[in-house]
């Protein structure tokens, strides 16, 4: 196995363990995960997003019935942007474009990985779509590649993502 895939293999394995310790305690029961929120908060690879996810008032919303599906940027997805984007999109006078850049990496209903493979597209509920493609072992989002996929909440999945998918682009 080539050192990329290990390391890529090892990150995933850490990923999956704080997302499952997450899921069972967040959740407040050990066999029913927490919501795609609580699960997020319960990682600290998510701080970015979940801070994001505040700011634009969705916690209520992605804490909801639904089902979601969403693509879950990591914080060092975030970082990639350039200096001081988030920072900016983190201010009250530019909530409207936060959540428009948030709801982009969410679709309505549950669509595990095995139907990703299946799409070129999904409709987000921003209201624009998102290309998909698939290719032996990965998975692309707008040219974000899907880390980690299936991680399952009460009120749907997360896929984890690479870098931040914006609309528009």
């Amino acid at each position: 196995m080539k050192l990329l895939h290990k390391i890529q293999f090892a990150t995933v394995l850490m990923l999956a363990t704080m997302f499952s310790h997450a899921a069972h305690h967040e959740g407040g029961h050990d066999d029913m995960p927490g919501t795609i929120v609580e699960i997020a908060a319960g990682n600290g690879d998510f701080s970015t997003l979940v801070a994001a996810v505040k700011a634009a008032g969705l916690v209520d919303v992605l804490s909801g019935e639904g089902p979601f599906t969403v693509f879950a940027p990591t914080n060092d997805a975030f970082a990639k942007l350039p200096e001081g984007t988030v920072e900016t999109l983190l201010k009250p006078e530019n909530k409207d474009q936060l959540v428009a850049v948030l709801t982009y990496h969410v679709v309505s209903g549950k669509v595990m990985a095995a139907d990703v493979v299946t799409l070129d597209s999904a409709t987000t509920v921003q209201g624009e779509s998102v290309s998909i493609s698939a290719s032996d072992a990965v998975v692309m989002v707008d040219g974000a590649t899907v880390v980690m996929t299936d991680v399952e909440a009460s009120n749907g999945v997360i896929h984890v993502i690479d870098t931040v998918i914006l609309p528009g682009s």
